[in-house]
């Protein structure tokens, strides 16, 4: 099974996915931000973009990476990725679907002023364009299609901690048949 923890830049699914990935047993961290990092690396080559997503071989990589990782592996996979294009999602759920792979989609949300703040009184990364950029194309996805796609996690008002034990509960309760892809 994989739990995809979706929602935009600075929402907190990296810092939720490895606390998931503490309550859920045999479970791992696939970030498939990787699989992105690791078709940048091939310059010159690729046609510029402003978003590895784009690239097409990217999602088929992401699907198979992922499958072959849960055949050597088995257990679950908690993969943090913002996906805010509805074919490109279309595209990795029904991919995954098709070798089998059970997916748990959860969207973490905030609304965009508390996004903002986040992103810029962050102290990791500090204040981020890039991150900024992408408020208003999540707030979109969420108006058109990503909301009805998975299920909502709130992160407003809780902790990492009391988001990531939400996300559990929320794959816990969810049968495979109601599993939203």
């Amino acid at each position: 099974m994989i739990v995809w923890l979706n929602g935009t830049h600075g929402v907190g699914k990296t810092t939720t996915s490895a606390l998931v990935q503490r309550l859920i047993p045999g479970s791992r961290v696939l970030d498939a931000e990787k699989v992105g990092e690791t078709l940048m690396d091939i310059t010159p080559g690729l046609p510029a973009t402003d978003n590895f997503q784009h690239w097409a071989p990217w999602r088929p990589l992401v699907v198979d990476t992922a499958r072959r990782v849960l055949e050597y592996t088995g257990g679950t996979l908690v993969m943090p990725m913002t996906v805010l294009v509805e074919e490109y999602w279309r595209e990795i759920s029904e991919g995954l679907a098709g070798h089998g792979v059970e997916v748990r989609h959860v969207v973490l949300h905030a609304d965009p002023a508390t996004l903002r703040t986040r992103i810029l009184e962050d102290h990791a990364m500090g204040p981020s364009p890039f991150r900024l950029a992408y408020v208003d194309a999540y707030a979109e996805a969420a108006r058109t299609w990503l909301h009805d796609a998975a299920h909502v996690v709130d992160t407003t008002d809780r902790t990492p901690q009391q988001v990531a034990e939400q996300v559990v509960a929320t794959v816990n309760a969810v049968a495979p048949a109601d599993a939203r892809r």
